[in-house]
């Protein structure tokens, strides 16, 4: 080290390379080893304690871990497709507009400028059984005469999450689909019509091969989002009624702070990662053959 001279960019990165370690690679890597140790935050002495992969062998014989897991999938099948669709649909509407199209396109990104935390309060308020604006809206409508028990019963509760849900981050499908929209040459859909094509056929085989890029990075980033989706629940119904609405991060949360249980959470949250890596990988396959085929056909 003793011709070692660092260089003024070095030098001037080492703070903030210093506190990214201290803030997120130290806690990582000791996340990581938790997750061999049957760590509980009531025994501490218990982080020093190795057994190997028993947690992680634990976790697949554990049902409430792969109940969890097969409602965080449900969710995140029912939001992207439901997101897809609206988005689509707001997307093509706005294209079409010949005044007002940024005070449209500005309205359209109001949903995201809302924190995951107020959503939940917000639709938790809505679907409230009692004061809520859903049921007083049915039952002014005469639609039902009772009040419906969105948030008690088990099957209603996880349709108003997945609407939570849907209406916070529909607006990341509506921009990206808007901005292939935009960005889409007019010369094949003129040819299109000319060679009589009925919209639906130019939107099936003109449009939309141009477009499904845009949407498949969209569902990259909401997969990401919902395979770890944890506010709206924590606070519409926090993984109740009796675990019926229990996610996967929800249980990470619970299993690590209620039972106090870290190393079996940590190891829990390690493989509920394998969850968004395996969409990931998914939906960039799905988008390298789309921009292939746009490739080939453009």
């Amino acid at each position: 080290m003793k011709g070692f001279k660092p260089s003024a960019p070095f030098l001037l990165l080492l703070p903030a390379m210093i506190v990214l370690a201290a803030v997120v690679v130290v806690p990582l890597l000791l996340s990581l080893y938790s997750s061999f140790t049957p760590f509980r935050l009531t025994r501490p002495e218990t982080f020093f304690v190795f057994v190997g992969f028993r947690n992680y062998l634990s976790i697949l014989s554990n049902a409430d871990f792969w109940w969890a897991f097969g409602r965080t999938v449900l969710l995140l099948t029912i939001a992207l497709n439901l997101e897809m669709l609206l988005g689509l649909g707001l997307a093509m509407l706005v294209e079409k507009a010949t005044r007002g199209q940024r005070i449209l396109r500005t309205l359209m990104m109001f949903p995201m400028m809302f924190s995951p935390i107020l959503v939940g309060f917000q639709f938790k308020f809505m679907f409230n059984d009692n004061i809520g604006l859903v049921n007083n809206a049915l039952q002014s409508l005469g639609i039902t005469q009772d009040a419906i028990p969105w948030l008690i019963e088990g099957h209603l509760a996880f349709i108003a999450i997945s609407i939570a849900e849907t209406w916070s981050s529909t607006a990341i499908f509506a921009i990206l689909i808007l901005a292939g929209l935009l960005a889409m040459p007019k010369e094949p859909i003129e040819a299109a019509r000319v060679d009589g094509c009925t919209p639906w056929q130019t939107f099936r085989y003109v449009t939309w091969p141009f477009v499904m890029p845009f949407a498949y990075i969209a569902m990259t980033i909401r997969s990401l989002d919902v395979a770890r989706a944890y506010d709206i629940v924590k606070i519409m119904t926090d993984g109740g009624p009796a675990g019926r609405t229990e996610l996967l991060w929800t249980l990470v949360a619970r299993t690590a702070y209620s039972d106090g249980r870290m190393g079996m959470a940590n190891a829990m949250a390690y493989f509920s990662i394998l969850l968004s890596i395996a969409f990931t990988v998914y939906f960039f396959n799905k988008l390298a053959a789309a921009r292939t085929q746009i490739g080939a056909e453009w």
